[in-house]
């Protein structure tokens, strides 16, 4: 006998092409494996994908550590995290800001009561590494925070220098990478980060949902040494790596898997097939070549427009094409007309930059000839302007 349970799922979403600031196109694998059948969080079974998880992770942020894993939460769960861990009540912390979530990082440092020193540049510009160097000079300095890409501008932070200043100070350098994190080159170990957290829902082309996040031995070191418990109990990473590699903690290699909280376990699932794609179909660095092929492929296509980047030659963010719309244009229109009429997202400005700025996402299978050839077709036609030169500028740029 069937019931309405055996049936096919009803449903009404629409089809929609995502090259917004994320989330991102997501293959048929990850949603297959989305489907599959949720089995318990402490079943053997599951302990393997927990397993191969962790070492694609590894190898998606470069890094030995550890003390790799998804935080159960989206990319702000990532940063609630990192701070809940390695900062506590009176540090000193410099802190990058040059758009929205540098704001939101160091409002949130506030928040756990640090000693906050932000160091600021235009929205739009990167920061001279020299000059949070310079910040963290002089008074015991504990932590430097940067958000390595921008999303709200499209800029990507250089790490120069960073890590050997932090480590002169004893200071920890600690990342945010949420667009950054398989679509624009970032090796956490060679740039010597302490600790940094991604978000699933960006250049891996995975649904929202969970906070790929690293740690290494100094960033642990600080968190060993604490004399009172942090603030989270959720985010505590002590706890949660008991459950997710308990041989990272006290009992060693030969200690068992602990519950703290029940993982998402589909999501868990599309995780892993995400990253199969990302770092071993794609081979990482063929991925972040073509990032920033199909970067500049749609930046020229777009200038044709009229549109111009924001981010100057050098700063861009391959992963986020952040462009002016054409003059005398009703942005918000456009972008309207693209999803109502096209099914294509893109996103616009926020804080100072809303109403003058369209981001384009250029993440995963976003970042592919045919999806930008539909989106430049479309924008084309809702400009009233001819297509042929935009694509054919598209084209040579996929060629360069």
């Amino acid at each position: 006998m069937t019931t309405e349970l055996d049936g096919p799922a009803a449903t009404d979403i629409p089809t929609r092409l995502l090259l917004g600031s994320g989330p991102s196109p997501v293959p048929p694998r990850v949603l297959a494996a989305l489907a599959q059948p949720t089995i318990g969080h402490m079943d053997p079974a599951f302990a393997e994908i927990m397993g191969e998880t962790i070492a694609l992770m590894r190898e998606a942020f470069q890094t030995a550590n550890l003390a790799t894993l998804p935080i159960s939460g989206t990319g702000s769960a990532g940063m609630e995290a990192l701070v809940a861990n390695f900062v506590d009540p009176g540090d000193r912390v410099v802190c990058g800001v040059n758009g929205l979530f540098g704001v939101r990082m160091a409002d949130e440092l506030e928040r756990a009561g640090a000693d906050v020193v932000r160091v600021e540049a235009d929205w739009g510009r990167a920061i001279a590494p020299e000059r949070l160097i310079e910040a963290a000079t002089g008074p015991r300095t504990h932590a430097i925070v940067v958000v390595h890409g921008e999303t709200s501008t499209g800029v990507a932070q250089p790490l120069d220098g960073l890590a050997d200043a932090c480590r002169e100070r004893d200071a920890l350098l600690l990342v945010d990478c949420v667009t950054s994190l398989g679509g624009h080159p970032l090796r956490i170990d060679e740039a010597g980060i302490d600790a940094a957290f991604s978000g699933t829902q960006k250049c891996l082309n995975c649904p929202p949902g969970l906070a790929p996040f690293t740690a290494g031995e100094r960033a642990l070191d600080k968190l060993r040494a604490r004399e009172r418990r942090g603030p989270s109990w959720y985010f505590d990473l002590a706890l949660v790596l008991d459950y997710w590699n308990p041989a990272t903690g006290s009992g060693g290699a030969s200690a068992a898997r602990t519950y703290h909280h029940t993982a998402p376990i589909n999501m868990i699932y599309a995780l892993r097939e995400a990253l199969r794609i990302a770092v071993g179909d794609d081979w990482l660095p063929s991925a972040w070549e073509r990032h920033r092929r199909a970067h500049h492929a749609l930046r020229d296509a777009l200038a044709v427009f009229g549109c111009q980047r924001l981010a100057p030659d050098g700063e861009q963010l391959h992963p986020l094409l952040a462009v002016s719309p054409p003059a005398d244009v009703d942005e918000a229109a456009i972008r309207r007309g693209l999803l109502l009429d096209h099914g294509i997202e893109i996103s616009g400005g926020l804080g100072p930059l809303a109403g003058r700025l369209w981001r384009v996402g250029v993440m995963g299978e976003g970042a592919r000839q045919e999806p930008q050839e539909r989106f430049v077709g479309a924008l084309a036609e809702l400009l009233g302007a001819d297509p042929a030169e935009p694509l054919a500028a598209l084209a040579e740029g996929w060629r360069a």
